[in-house]
């Protein structure tokens, strides 16, 4: 945060706040509904996964056409309007007597698709150079939000009910329009849109691209198979014997365990250059992690299970998006990156569809020997996985009137030492380049930049 100037500062406490605020009414069902939605007409394991993963659905349809949308209205207007939603759909929800109403308020609460205007506002107001740190600021809040969830959703059900657990949600989305009305900086756009929305003229590179796909199913498969799991690790708690107001005290140890357990692979993973053997090893502590549960079937097996699950789900929570980043063409991280979030959101749909069936045809066992396989095909896909040397990324402007001169410009470029990858876009006239910090000279590119001009 030193190196931060006083609006950056602001931008990044404010928008991590909106996000994590948002993210944590998402995620405190998951813990309780159930256990405390067998009131609820139609209740089945079924509609438990549905319900679960049902905001998963409109999130993954939403998430890059509202990106879009930010960029032709304004970031704040859709944030605010996602924010809406996503309260109406709290309050739908609360006011349910029945799944299917629960399901829908889910559903209105997905619609809230506010991911890509959060971070293109994001790096709209930030200087390009310290920009990762703002969106690492905003993507610990998610993880923080996640564990806080695990420990209040438990608590707010036991007090006031699962209907109080969607008002409680309800008054998490006004704070959070509160901060965005009040507190998140107001900004024009400047950053370059390539770099932070997805495009459509992108989307279909991005879809051929072997080494993106690879990452985009992985993320599906990871929230896939943590939906999955939340559709029946309360009801397995409580047969341990665990009343329902004290599952916090097993979800907590769990997570804030596996977050110290965690830092150390990341450390090792970065310094050693080993991060493919431990991509691998945290997929492989996945599967372990189920087939313990599955084995043991106690007490015992889900506090081991589960914590190597969040060790594992933790460690590629924070590689995947990294890993995607850096794979990404230049100039097309913003289209890379929406697929990716809509890939994550469409995981937590299927995971609570397939977890809520397996569980309702073939009970508990079943579903955790089935993620069990999937984790395997998993572990394989990702064995061919190639990950490039680190690079930085940097985005100059330009003045080019031709085609032809954009490509002459281009393959100077792409011959000064540590350049990576030139995309030179002749619309924006905007140059982006992958480079090695270590060898690229800035100065220089920004001669033969300037002598293109002239």
């Amino acid at each position: 945060m030193q190196q931060l100037n006083s609006l950056e500062k602001r931008a990044a406490v404010a928008l991590a706040l909106v996000f994590s605020s948002r993210m944590l009414g998402l995620f405190m069902l998951l813990p309780v509904f159930a256990l405390y939605g067998s009131e609820l007409a139609g209740f089945s394991p079924l509609w438990i996964g549905i319900a679960i993963g049902a905001y998963g659905l409109t999130q993954a349809i939403l998430q890059i056409p509202m990106g879009w949308l930010s960029d032709r209205i304004g970031r704040h207007k859709v944030m605010l309007g996602g924010l809406v939603l996503f309260a109406l759909g709290s309050v739908v929800a609360a006011l349910a007597d029945s799944v299917y109403m629960v399901t829908l308020g889910r559903i209105l609460q997905g619609g809230g698709a506010i991911a890509g205007a959060v971070l293109a506002l994001a790096a709209d107001i930030t200087r390009e150079e310290q920009r990762p740190k703002v969106m690492a600021i905003i993507g610990v809040s998610i993880g923080l939000s996640f564990a806080v969830a695990m420990v209040v959703g438990p608590l707010v059900a036991r007090l006031a009910g699962l209907s109080g657990v969607f008002w409680f949600t309800a008054i998490l989305a006004l704070v959070a329009m509160a901060l965005v009305w009040f507190v998140v900086p107001k900004s024009v756009q400047k950053a370059p849109m390539a770099e932070t929305l997805a495009l459509p003229q992108s989307l279909a590179k991005m879809l051929k691209n072997r080494q993106l796909v690879q990452l985009d199913l992985g993320v599906m498969l990871l929230h896939l198979m943590l939906t999955a799991t939340f559709v029946a690790l309360p009801q397995l708690l409580t047969n341990t014997g665990l009343d329902s107001v004290k599952h916090w005290q097993f979800y907590l140890p769990i997570l804030v365990g596996s977050f110290v357990l965690m830092i150390p692979m990341m450390i090792i993973a970065m310094r050693k250059a080993q991060e493919k053997g431990f991509f691998l090893f945290a997929i492989a502590l996945l599967i372990s992690a189920v087939l313990t549960v599955l084995l043991l079937g106690n007490f015992t097996g889900l506090v081991i299970g589960m914590l190597l699950f969040f060790i594992g789900f933790n460690f590629l929570e924070a590689s995947l998006p990294a890993l995607v980043s850096r794979i990404a063409p230049a100039g097309q991280r913003g289209s890379a990156m929406g697929i990716y979030s809509s890939s994550q959101f469409f995981g937590a749909f299927l995971g609570g569809v397939i977890g809520g069936a397996v569980v309702q045809q073939f009970g508990n066992q079943m579903l955790f020997m089935v993620l069990a396989v999937i984790g395997l095909l998993w572990l394989l896909v990702a064995s061919t996985l190639i990950i490039p040397q680190r690079a930085q990324r940097l985005s100059l402007a330009v003045a080019v009137e031709t085609e032809l001169a954009a490509e002459q410009l281009a393959a100077k470029l792409s011959t000064l030492a540590g350049v990576q990858e030139v995309t030179l876009i002749l619309a924006e006239q905007r140059c982006y380049l992958k480079v090695s910090s270590a060898q690229f000279d800035t100065a220089q590119a920004q001669t033969m930049i300037a002598a293109a001009k002239a």
